[in-house]
């Protein structure tokens, strides 16, 4: 009897085939970016791809970035052909809505159950607290972001098939639309949207686009079940949604209007920039492009380096807050930015812990923030200072701008970009994969693993 159950004793952690590896979910999502990488790259390396041929670095270059939803090129999409950017657009895509939202989606499809290991990862993904609202809001996903991509398109179609003709327009329209709710800042121009600065049809469709996927899949689908539920008027009514909906919402509108004031004070008078443009109009519709896309997307309608330092200052702090949690967007987030600040605020004024809306902000949530913080910036400082090595002869500000927009994925530049040197190329790919994946993932890989030790005795040190 005793041998019949001994069987049953063995160490979970080892098999008759080897020991039984447990990944992470951030471990896996890193993983999996990695993979459709390295496989978006040697799609981009098959002829017809390119018009003049692509190097192995430049096809892993734009397929990481393409899958990261970033932006950045070393060669302009203007040089692939049709089916290349095709590829570059199925990554964005991919990369966009997750990899693994998208098999977790087929798996509920199927009417299968999802193993315990990616509803972990699913949540990690999105951010979601309950299991149970994975499946619900994965199809609510999908169906949404189809949905806004395809209306996306057929309104960029109204302005830009009868310019550049039915077959043109069409895969223009598509491309960007994707492109812009996935916030990847991909254009098929080398100059990205400078040319529609003054077109209000394309940089208001776009805008809307990027600011959709950025504030977060959470947010759309609370917005969406509260008009079902309330109407319309429930947009009048704050104190219906979550905490995290309102800071979000709340957030975004405060950023968006206090970015379009500075960029206006900044930016007007400049003849590289917004004082080239020929009437005001112009300028203050490309202010405001230019305010709302750090953040997320990575589209200009301005040429970024002839910004003041100021401006550029200032966009580099908007691509390192990032959007919302559980978007299209990267960055540290707007909930830990603004957690951080609620958090020196309580700290300032003595009080026991911080707050919002009436609700007390718990402990782990604090830490949570201030780790994702401290991890992005020793992320940044570390790739930065790798960078001063292995391309010495470029300006440190536009250095530090690279390395920032390749963290939040954002995509914008100074131009440095095509003129990185090989190792300088390899660092923004790590860059933007580390950027995705996010800085508290990153410092989930890099410590031990969770063990029980002493509880030592509390001490005090000096701060400050």
């Amino acid at each position: 009897m005793r041998h019949h159950y001994r069987r049953y004793l063995r160490p979970l952690t080892r098999s008759p085939r080897g020991p039984i590896i447990h990944l992470s979910p951030p471990e896996i999502l890193l993983g999996g970016f990695l993979g459709l990488s390295l496989l978006g790259a040697c799609l981009l390396k098959l002829p017809g791809m390119h018009h003049e041929g692509l190097s192995w670095l430049s096809a892993l270059f734009t397929a990481t970035s393409a899958v990261t939803v970033t932006g950045l090129s070393v060669t302009p999409l203007s040089e692939f052909t049709v089916y290349g950017q095709a590829v570059v657009m199925v990554l964005i895509q991919l990369g966009g809505l997750g990899f693994m939202t998208l098999a977790a989606l087929s798996l509920i499809m199927l009417g299968q159950r999802l193993p315990m290991h990616q509803t972990s990862l699913v949540r990690e993904a999105l951010n979601r607290s309950s299991s149970r609202e994975i499946g619900r809001l994965l199809k609510m996903i999908t169906v949404f972001a189809l949905t806004l991509e395809l209306v996306g398109a057929l309104l960029l179609a109204i302005d830009w098939v009868p310019r550049h003709g039915w077959y043109q327009g069409l895969w223009l329209s598509l491309f960007h639309s994707i492109s812009s709710f996935n916030n990847a800042g991909f254009t098929l121009w080398p100059d990205s949207l400078i040319r529609d600065a003054a077109n209000p049809l394309v940089t208001g469709v776009i805008s809307v686009l990027f600011m959709t996927g950025g504030i977060g899949f959470a947010v759309i689908g609370e917005l969406r079940e509260r008009r079902r539920e309330y109407g319309w008027r429930v947009l009048l009514q704050p104190s219906r949604f979550s905490v995290q909906t309102r800071l979000i919402l709340e957030a975004t509108v405060i950023l968006n209007l206090l970015s379009l004031v500075v960029i206006l004070a900044l930016e007007w008078r400049n003849p590289g920039t917004l004082g080239g443009m020929a009437t005001q109009g112009e300028r203050i519709l490309a202010a405001a492009f230019t305010a709302v896309t750090p953040r997320t997307a990575g589209f200009s309608v301005i040429d970024t380096s002839a910004m003041t330092h100021a401006s550029t200052l200032w966009t580099m702090a908007l691509m390192f807050i990032g959007g919302g949690s559980g978007s299209t967007a990267s960055g540290i987030k707007l909930t830990t930015f603004v957690v951080l600040l609620l958090t020196t605020r309580s700290f300032l004024r003595r009080e026991a812990s911080p707050s919002l809306h009436g609700r007390r902000i718990g402990d782990e949530t604090i830490f949570k923030a201030i780790s994702v913080a401290l991890a992005a910036l020793l992320l940044i400082f570390t790739m930065l200072f790798a960078l001063t090595i292995t391309d010495p002869d470029h300006d440190f500000l536009t250095l530090a701008f690279e390395i920032v927009s390749a963290f939040g994925t954002v995509g914008l530049s100074r131009g440095l970009t095509p003129e990185l040197s090989a190792p300088g190329q390899l660092i923004i790919i790590i860059t933007m994969l580390l950027g995705r994946t996010g800085p508290l993932a990153l410092g989930y890989l890099l410590a031990t693993r969770k063990h029980h030790g002493i509880n030592y005795a509390r001490t005090e040190l000096s701060i400050g």
